[in-house]
């Protein structure tokens, strides 16, 4: 079995072949910093996707894989769950709007799947750096909105005195500011000394505005995933002295990071605000009812249901929705959907951490997407990640990447470098 393209372009590949490139590499740019917009609906986002997905397939820049059976097929069985389960209640326009939002999810999945099969590190880096601009242009609109620059700007940009920029909420701002932050962390320690200040530059607003969105997951997500993309760098550098400069540019990161989070807090408001949402005893996740007493009286019940209890339906029977994408998973789709979640996000994380030490020209870009995609899994315990479009785009990207690494692997085994 070998890979092939969607649509035969070898015509249009020819004549045409560097405003093409062009063409594409534009389009998946625009898809990664269009993901910061989404405060309105439809968002710029879907807008350039759709567009995206056009140009790709009209133009053979879609390659199908054989290993690519296997998320293709763990989503159309998530998805077959959740409609099976939504069967009874497609009626309501939410209902069925949450289920076309979640085939829609799947298919942008598969899409970044396959569009890295070819060309892939100037693809990789064209999305990388869409979405590095889109998460500093969130990120100043959050920190905007926080210290009130802007007339009218705190109304918008800011929620219960949290920053959440141009996202409808401050926890999904700080979680989609992850790839960003560690992309650029990545770029300041390896970069030259221009690249370094730019990028470090970038690395400290879009941490101030993972600060000032003061969500408890966000915080934990830019340490581990600091800490994990740092010691990926420091496990595949090639070099002793490349190390040194990780660990000396890694430690200078750190302290600045934590100087200005010290001036930060002694602003009487902000240190008040740290205070209350640091506490890990907030009131709605304790009691029976509580976001962890949900859980368990959650997966109890998700027994009883074969096919769930169908989507949107947990806050009927408690106070609050499940924060729990593996749980929701069960109670939206039942025990297909229940099981073949886990198995979607296990495996392609997996997968992914398994390839970040081939050596390839995309090496570094595989180590960001891959960390991003795991401490994203990760937060999927404790809120809903099912409709997040920078997530399905991970998974995407590291099926893609790590397909792409093994392909360089087998065509080239004895080259140097290549693990």
């Amino acid at each position: 079995m070998t890979d092939f393209a969607f649509a035969p372009s070898a015509g249009i590949q020819s004549s045409h072949a560097p405003r093409l490139k062009a063409l594409q590499l534009g389009l998946l740019w625009l898809v990664g910093a269009s993901g910061a917009i989404v405060f309105i609906e439809p968002s710029p986002y879907e807008i350039v996707i759709v567009l995206a997905l056009a140009v790709f397939a009209v133009t053979g820049g879609l390659l199908m894989a054989p290993a690519l059976i296997v998320p293709i097929g763990l989503l159309l069985g998530i998805e077959l769950g959740y409609s099976i389960g939504a069967v009874e209640l497609m009626n309501d326009p939410v209902i069925l709007n949450w289920i076309l939002t979640s085939w829609y999810m799947a298919v942008t999945a598969v899409f970044f799947a396959m569009v890295c099969l070819q060309d892939t590190q100037q693809r990789a880096e064209a999305i990388a750096n869409g979405y590095l601009i889109g998460g500093i242009i969130a990120s100043l609109a959050g920190i905007a909105g926080y210290f009130n620059l802007l007339p009218g700007g705190q109304d918008l940009l800011t929620y219960a005195g949290r920053a959440r920029g141009t996202f409808k909420d401050p926890n999904v701002l700080g979680a989609f500011l992850i790839f960003p932050a560690i992309y650029s962390l990545q770029r300041a320690i390896e970069g030259s000394f221009w690249r370094m200040m730019r990028n470090g530059a970038a690395f400290g607003i879009i941490s101030l505005a993972i600060f000032l969105a003061f969500s408890r997951a966000a915080w934990g997500m830019l340490a581990g995933a600091s800490l994990l993309t740092v010691a990926l760098m420091f496990i595949t550098a090639p070099t002793q002295q490349r190390r040194l400069r990780i660990v000396v540019l890694a430690a200078l990161a750190l302290g600045v990071l934590g100087a200005t989070i010290a001036v930060l807090l002694s602003f009487d408001q902000i240190d008040a605000l740290f205070k209350e949402r640091a506490s890990l005893a907030q009131p709605y996740d304790s009691g029976r009812f509580g976001r962890f007493g949900r859980h368990l009286l959650g997966a109890a019940m998700a027994l009883d249901y074969p096919t769930g209890i169908g989507p949107l339906q947990f806050r009927r029977f408690f106070p609050e929705d499940t924060h729990n994408s593996f749980l929701n998973a069960f109670m939206s789709g039942g025990w297909i959907s229940g099981t073949l979640y886990p198995a979607l996000v296990f495996v392609t994380a997996a997968y992914g951490l398994r390839h970040v030490f081939v050596r390839t020209p995309w090496q570094r870009i595989t180590i960001v997407v891959v960390t991003a995609m795991v401490v994203t899994l990760l937060e999927s315990f404790i809120i809903d990640t099912d409709h997040w479009r920078h997530y399905f785009m991970l998974l995407g990207l590291t099926w893609s990447l790590a397909i792409a690494s093994t392909r360089l692997r087998i065509r080239q085994p004895d080259a140097p470098g290549i693990g």
